[in-house]
């Protein structure tokens, strides 16, 4: 009897910390009108992730070859394997724009929870590390101070948004998810950037050259191209793009 209550207590408080636990935020970003009205040219603005790991030329020697700008979310652990592509982006200042992607690539969430396997930061303090990690390293490799923030799986806390906006940073959502973590097939990707509409924010993966996904990424990316669609980077817009929150 005496087990069967400790464990009926167990469940209830385990019931209950489910229940109370916040829920995760995914925010949507969006471009504002186009200044240009109905006759411009329709916008998007091309955001990639670099997590880890290594670069995809496929996808970075057609944004350079092409003239595409595009915004670079890197995490330090990135960075440090990577000095030489850093280099090159450093030579084309007026097509990349660096922001912070975190210093180990860990959820800046303040609870402890997994994220698709990966543990988050878990608190207040360690989210306050995995942001200013990542723009650490960035300034140690001559590149400006960054001005906007994504997390590892984009997901957040409503107080771990409050509290990276606080630390001055934007954050940056998506309206177009191009690769799906860079695990689609590259017919899947290609597919899904194409089909970006004016005002969409795409997010794809820079750092996954031996996935299928960066091929369909690259031919996306031209696709809108060859629709006469224009590119702009984050910093590039005004204040008041369109925020929105999907949980």
């Amino acid at each position: 009897m005496k087990a069967f209550v400790l464990a009926l207590v167990a469940a209830t408080t385990l019931a209950h910390s489910a229940i109370a636990a916040p829920g995760l935020v995914e925010p949507d970003l969006r471009l504002p009108a186009n200044p240009e009205g109905k006759g411009g040219a329709p916008r998007v603005a091309l955001t990639l992730d670099a997590c880890s790991g290594a670069t995809d030329m496929r996808i970075l020697g057609t944004l350079i070859e092409n003239r595409i700008p595009a915004t670079i979310f890197v995490t330090a652990r990135w960075l440090k394997r990577n000095g030489l592509v850093v280099e090159v982006m450093k030579a084309h200042p007026d097509l990349f724009e660096i922001e912070d992607h975190g210093a180990m690539h860990v959820p800046p969430i303040d609870v402890k929870i997994s994220v698709y396997g990966i543990a988050a930061a878990g608190s207040e303090a360690a989210v306050a590390a995995e942001v200013d990690g990542g723009a650490v390293a960035i300034k140690a490799h001559g590149l400006p101070a960054p001005k906007w923030f994504r997390g590892a799986t984009a997901k957040y806390t409503h107080s771990s948004m409050s509290q990276i906006r606080a630390m001055g940073y934007r954050i940056a959502g998506y309206s177009v998810n191009g690769d799906g973590g860079s695990l689609l097939g590259a017919a899947m990707a290609e597919k899904r950037i194409r089909a970006a509409k004016d005002g969409d924010v795409i997010i794809a993966h820079i750092n996954q050259p031996t996935h299928s996904a960066g091929a369909g990424v690259a031919r996306g990316i031209l696709d809108l191209k060859a629709k006469g669609y224009s590119f702009v980077r984050l910093n590039d817009t005004p204040d008041e793009m369109t925020v929105g929150a999907t949980n």
